[in-house]
């Protein structure tokens, strides 16, 4: 599928704003995969539809994913984590693209998971530090994501995980496994 009709699906499901925080991530997503060597194509695709059901309603996404089996603990959590895997399954349905690495980069880009692929971490950091974004520790981020993919991750989970547990707000265990998966693999690299 070529940009300009990815955009043009992906626009008609998204807010303005949200639309151009789009724009930024794929952006971000292709030079990340450029400067990793990554497959551009997959990660300019993944990025542009990681918020594909970013709009839909909360009970959609409910019976999507009890429909579809996914799993149900994402239920007793934010509504914010379900529209990554419901994205995915509304891509893969809806879109039709049937890639399992652009459909999982899609899946994890709000809680991640252990051992994530290339692209699902470049997507992850991409919607993080997209241009657009501002917020403590976005810079710091950025600056990481230029020298090493996995200290870049690292501390994107860092910040979260303290920005959840600064409003007293219920963190998704997948986020937890994923900086201890990231910060295991680390600890022979050197601090973060």
């Amino acid at each position: 599928m070529k940009r300009e009709e990815a955009l043009a699906i992906v626009r008609k499901q998204l807010k303005e704003q949200r639309y151009i925080h789009t724009l930024g991530v794929m952006e971000t997503a292709v030079e990340l995969a450029a400067l990793y060597g990554a497959d551009v194509q997959q990660a300019e695709l993944a990025a542009i539809f990681h918020d594909y059901a970013k709009f839909r309603s909360k009970e959609e996404m409910k019976h999507i994913i009890i429909e579809q089996q996914m799993p149900q603990d994402l239920l007793m959590y934010s509504p914010e984590l379900w529209h990554a895997p419901v994205g995915a399954y509304l891509v893969q349905t809806e879109v039709g693209i049937q890639d399992e690495h652009i459909l999982n980069a899609i899946r994890y880009h709000t809680s991640g998971r252990p051992n994530m692929t290339l692209l699902e971490k470049i997507v992850y950091i991409a919607d993080y530090i997209e241009p657009n974004r501002s917020f403590p520790g976005v810079d710091d981020v950025r600056a990481l994501a230029r020298e090493h993919i996995d200290r870049a991750l690292l501390r994107a989970l860092q910040n979260t995980i303290r920005f959840l547990m600064g409003k007293n707000e219920p963190i998704y265990p997948d986020t937890f496994h994923t900086y201890n998966d990231i910060a295991k693999k680390l600890k022979g690299v050197g601090n973060s």
